[in-house]
């Protein structure tokens, strides 16, 4: 029997940043993929750092589905949540259509929610808040529609991990080797139990040493520096509206409003949706 193919979809959590090894990006879906069987599966890792749902939709998904997968992965969404243009109607309609795509054509999903990027960067509450609501839509929505198409999914924003510091790279928004070797671990965990993996699990013991303090303090004065300044170019004037909006609410005690403005948003996203096919398994 021929190992199965391996297809992952997203961005840097998924290209692997944070887990170099050989001068490249390994990260999760490479060491998950060697797991999977006796043999390696025959992996392909068409995630790209800074791909948002569109990009997954309109150029990685035609690529994957010409590979014709048994397994895919699909992680995506903080890069949307990231953006001024942050909608979660377009963001669960793309998501929506890969998965609808994936599972279409007979391939088992693989998903995860994730934790929001504002508290892991640590931001300040007024900055945070706004985020980590854009977060929990996009987590929420991940979530319905893993449920609908019948995906393995990893509910991985929350729990001590996010909060242990050497499961983290330097730019707290990226698992080091230990955080990606966790996540192929806990992915492991959920397809062996389908019985779908069947080789050993990955090892969770880092095979590098963790970054020197030294290191660390490199990257995010050269190459972090300029991740978050790109980022910030195009989404900090409208946080700093949403920031303000937030302590006003705050001031005046309303601040359930703005997450009922939320959960509207994400129930009205979703019921915007066609309804999918039922699952093989409640039909």
């Amino acid at each position: 029997m021929r190992p199965p193919r391996f297809v992952a979809l997203g961005d840097s959590l998924t290209e692997g940043v944070g887990d170099r090894v050989g001068g490249r990006w390994r990260g999760w879906a490479a060491l998950l993929a060697e797991s999977l069987g006796p043999e390696p599966a025959r992996f392909t890792n068409l995630a790209v750092s800074g791909a948002q749902t569109r990009d997954v939709l309109e150029g990685q998904l035609p690529a994957a589905l010409a590979l014709r997968p048994d397994l895919v992965s699909v992680v995506v969404g903080v890069n949307d949540t990231l953006r001024r243009t942050f909608d979660i109607h377009a963001v669960a309609a793309r998501l929506d259509r890969v998965y609808a795509s994936c599972t279409g054509q007979g391939a088992v999903l693989l998903t995860a929610c994730l934790p929001d990027p504002g508290t892991m960067l640590g931001l300040p509450g007024a900055l945070a808040r706004p985020l980590a609501r854009r977060q929990r839509a996009v987590n929420t929505v991940v979530h319905a529609l893993s449920d609908r198409y019948g995906a393995v999914h990893l509910h991985a924003c929350e729990g001590e991990w996010t909060t242990d510091r050497t499961m983290w790279s330097a730019d707290r928004l990226h698992p080091g080797e230990p955080g990606h070797r966790q996540l192929a671990l806990r992915f492991h965990a959920l397809l062996a139990a389908r019985g779908i993996a069947t080789g050993p699990a990955p090892s969770p013991e880092p095979g590098s040493p963790a970054p020197t303090p030294a290191a660390s303090l490199w990257w995010l004065a050269t190459a972090g520096t300029g991740w978050v300044a790109r980022r910030c170019t195009d989404l900090l004037p409208q946080l700093l509206s949403l920031a303000a909006d937030e302590m006003r609410h705050r001031a005046r005690g309303t601040s359930i409003r703005l997450d009922l403005r939320a959960g509207a948003a994400v129930s009205a996203a979703l019921a915007a949706l066609s309804p999918g096919e039922q699952r093989p398994d409640t039909a």
